[in-house]
């Protein structure tokens, strides 16, 4: 198979960071979907749904592209959703309900050849165990980090990291919002190993 270019479905500069990592060259575009669930859809069929509706909105304008998707989905135990907050005051309500909280992040992950539709998508689970957060906690850490653009209202690769007593998961990439193990094993099933890239 002709080794074709990859292009990331996606604005997040945090998920065209961590592609980066694996030394390919890529280039990257906004698919500018709709992410609102179905009515009574399941967390992880969000997320691949969305992963996968990403890379599709894209093919028709990048022929010649592998097309990677990826979005994520935050759910507290009672199965209630977990947005990027964009304000001090939801980020600070979020943190403060997830406080002694176990969230689960699942990371759908899609690549697409453009020309052929070939697909292949999974889904990456990651687990955040919150510790039992202060009010002054919780307001020290948005005022330092300011994670409005981030689900679940913290960056797990900064300070975020000691808003917890425990992390559960195969890829810590994917709770930055890109696993990075599923993405080069579908690149290497699909005959692309990033090891042996010139």
């Amino acid at each position: 198979m002709p080794q074709q270019r990859l292009l990331l479905a996606s604005s997040s500069p945090y998920r065209r960071e961590l592609l980066a990592r694996l030394g390919v060259p890529f280039s990257w575009a906004s698919p500018n979907i709709d992410e609102s669930p179905f009515p009574g859809e399941a967390p992880n069929d969000l997320a691949v749904r969305l992963a996968e509706t990403k890379a599709r909105a894209l093919a028709a304008t990048h022929p010649g592209h592998w097309i990677i998707g990826s979005d994520q989905v935050a759910a507290l135990p009672d199965g209630t959703l977990l947005s990027k907050p964009e304000t001090y005051s939801k980020a600070y309500q979020q943190l403060e309900r997830s406080s002694g909280q176990s969230i689960n992040f699942l990371t759908g992950l899609a690549l697409l050849e453009a020309d052929s539709g070939k697909l292949q998508t999974c889904c990456e689970q990651f687990s955040v165990h919150f510790r039992n957060l202060t009010a002054r906690e919780i307001d020290a850490y948005l005022r330092k980090e300011q994670p409005y653009d981030c689900a679940g209202s913290f960056k797990m690769e900064g300070l975020g990291i000691t808003l917890f007593r425990e992390l559960q998961g195969r890829d810590p990439n994917s709770l930055i919002g890109l696993p990075l193990i599923a993405l080069n094993t579908m690149l290497t099933t699909w005959g692309r190993n990033p090891l042996l890239e010139p």
